[in-house]
């Protein structure tokens, strides 16, 4: 039996890199990233694919910096919006459906409840808007589409809020983070993990409702505090000092961009459409805070 092949965008962003180390044998993983794909450049998109083959493309690559967004939005937009579309319709072409990782910045966070698909939208800042532009771009280029937002996205790659946290624990004893910001961190190789399953299910059983926009964030939720604390106690019992995390308000730590007060994300739909839920935050965290620590 042939191996499923899943072509990438991206090669060294969290999702990228936790797709590639998490395949399993069934499964095919060709990924492209710069020089050979330029997301900016939608002719450059064009060339990547052509002649190339796949039953299922994946768009990981994007524009992430949240805070240069502000006065980067053109090239957000370009590399978001448009570079997504680009990248969607290239996948019609070759009959592949595609699944297009967003966030939940497209929210505004002031629902008292977990974000619903159906949910308005409202973005707050440039890299919420460009992230909405790519959902939109993709709907509309390729019908066969799984747009899976999500939030707080960390892994043993590339940047990221855990392993800031833990090399500001290297040097510091206390550290002051934002407590009045709420969301569900989620593992980069649990995403990897689901999207294999998704891409499986998106050929075996197609079908209307496989088809949309679907949350998918690990579970549980926790204030950026609360997780800074989970982080330190994980390395603390693994051999590091302890750290004290000091609770602070987002007007204390000002930051270009807006963020959402609410991230939280309900994944039901994704639980009862595709059968696919992430583990609980606090346990693939530990996994993840191991492995930094071992390195």
């Amino acid at each position: 039996m042939r191996a499923m092949r899943i072509l990438v965008t991206g090669t060294q962003g969290q999702v990228a890199r936790s797709l590639i180390e998490r395949a399993p044998a069934s499964v095919e993983v060709l990924a492209l990233g710069r020089p050979e794909i330029d997301l900016a450049d939608p002719a450059a998109i064009r060339d990547a694919f052509d002649g190339r083959a796949a039953d299922v493309v994946v768009n990981a690559a994007a524009y992430t910096a949240v805070d240069k967004a502000e006065s980067e939005e053109a090239l957000a937009c370009r590399v978001n919006g448009e570079g997504a579309g680009v990248v969607a319709e290239c996948a019609r072409r070759l009959g592949a459906p595609i699944i297009q990782l967003s966030t939940d910045y497209v929210f505004d966070g002031s629902a008292d409840r977990p974000y619903r698909e159906d949910d308005p939208v409202n973005p707050i800042c440039a890299y919420g808007r460009s992230k909405l532009a790519g959902e939109e771009a993709v709907a509309a280029a390729n019908p066969r589409h799984a747009i899976l937002r999500t939030a707080w996205v960390y892994s043993p790659f590339g940047a990221n809020f855990v392993k800031t946290m833990l090399r500001l624990g290297e040097t510091r004893s206390e550290v002051r983070v934002v407590a009045d910001q709420i969301g569900s961190p989620t593992s980069a190789l649990d995403i990897a993990d689901a999207v294999f399953a998704i891409a499986t299910l998106l050929l075996a059983r197609p079908g209307p409702e496989k088809y949309g926009v679907f949350h998918m964030t690990g579970e549980g939720e926790a204030s950026w505090a609360q997780f800074a604390e989970a982080i330190f106690a994980q390395a603390h019992a693994l051999g590091r000092p302890a750290v004290k995390v000091t609770p602070i308000a987002t007007a204390d730590y000002p930051t270009p961009a807006r963020r959402p007060a609410n991230s939280r994300l309900d994944g039901a739909r994704l639980a009862r459409d595709y059968g696919v839920a992430l583990p609980p935050w606090r346990d693939s965290l530990g996994n993840v805070v191991e492995r930094l620590l071992s390195e």
